[in-house]
């Protein structure tokens, strides 16, 4: 499940979270030469995983075919282990992800990771659009889960088999930002990667359930949970927090329900929101998940970070408008590694 080559950060290895972020005035095409550029690089700096999640109609989020862009990113790193941050599993056939996965998997063995979500990744009527139905509110994503698990098994006599897929050992991770996929990792066996990022109330509660409900299976012997983690990182706190005026006008946007490309820095933040709304962006932007600051701050943040939830892996996203700036951020997180 890890990546032997991979560094740690006070004994925990780090992976990184990739939305493919479109930037105002860009592009998908070059939002993906981003993608395989950064995770060239973290490759080199030592991080575990990279991860892209599923996402639909939005304009500035170009990961939207995620088993696609796994592949492209696979096919130009050589060791990270690549994977889905996540699959939201209710929008797919079961049968379809694991044939998916089942040729990642061929294609570059022992690399891929399958994350499953049970949230739709859109809104409502996008969440129609992509299954024709909505019968499912996500209360039969146990059921999903488990439908998905048995075309990875090496059973002959199944009526409906996954090739590739069939006999393939390819990790299985349950994502939430709620106790629900919390309980049903723990009952599963299952890591357990927590949206710590966008949900940090509900975080220690997750947690406790799992660590509380864990059942070892063939899979898994221990808990294991991997955190989600927003952090900007920069060679000075000042330039941290002005590169974080593009994540807070996203938090922002999100709360307003307006969805537009990834927005530049700005120098006057304070002209964009209401008193209202600054305090609502406020509490999320200060939440222990989310990390912004010069290299001292962010791994004085993080030791807190990892000594709150005893996380075993952290993944980091680190929004960003300016390429270079993105990797600069993962570049002193790497400085920071043991």
């Amino acid at each position: 499940m890890i990546n032997q080559k991979a560094k740690r950060f006070k004994g925990i290895p780090l992976s990184v979270l990739d939305l493919a972020m479109i930037n105002e005035g860009s592009n998908a095409g070059q939002s993906f030469k981003n993608s395989v550029d950064l995770a060239q690089h973290v490759e080199e700096w030592g991080f575990n995983r990279y991860w892209l999640a599923e996402h639909h109609n939005m304009p500035g989020v170009a990961s939207s075919a995620t088993s696609v862009i796994i592949g492209h990113v696979a096919g130009e790193t050589k060791t990270i282990r690549v994977g889905s941050g996540g699959i939201m599993l209710p929008n797919h056939a079961p049968l379809v992800i694991a044939e998916q996965f089942g040729t990642l998997d061929a294609m570059y063995p022992g690399r891929i990771d399958l994350g499953l979500g049970r949230a739709p990744g859109s809104d409502q009527a996008t969440a129609y659009a992509l299954r024709r139905t909505l019968h499912s509110s996500g209360e039969d994503f146990p059921q999903q889960v488990e439908e998905l698990r048995s075309y990875f098994s090496a059973d002959p006599t199944a009526r409906v088999r996954a090739f590739p897929g069939a006999g393939q050992d390819i990790p299985i991770w349950l994502l939430g930002s709620s106790g629900f996929s919390a309980q049903l990792a723990a009952q599963l066996g299952l890591p357990f990667s927590f949206a710590s990022h966008f949900a940090p109330a509900y975080m220690m509660q997750a947690l406790q359930l799992y660590h509380q409900n864990f059942r070892p299976s063939k899979d898994l012997q221990e808990p294991y949970v991997m955190m989600g983690v927003n952090l900007i990182a920069a060679d000075t706190d000042d330039k941290a927090n002005y590169l974080a005026t593009s994540m807070q006008q996203q938090f922002l946007n999100i709360r307003q329900g307006v969805t537009t490309q990834y927005k530049p820095p700005i120098d006057d933040i304070d002209s964009v929101w209401s008193e209202y709304e600054q305090t609502a962006v406020a509490q999320q932007s200060e939440a222990p998940s989310v990390i912004i600051g010069g290299p001292e701050t962010v791994r004085r943040k993080l030791e807190e970070f990892v000594e709150m939830t005893k996380a075993n892996e952290l993944i980091i996203s680190s929004g960003l408008f300016h390429h270079e700036d993105r990797l600069r951020s993962y570049e002193i997180l790497s400085e920071i590694m043991d």
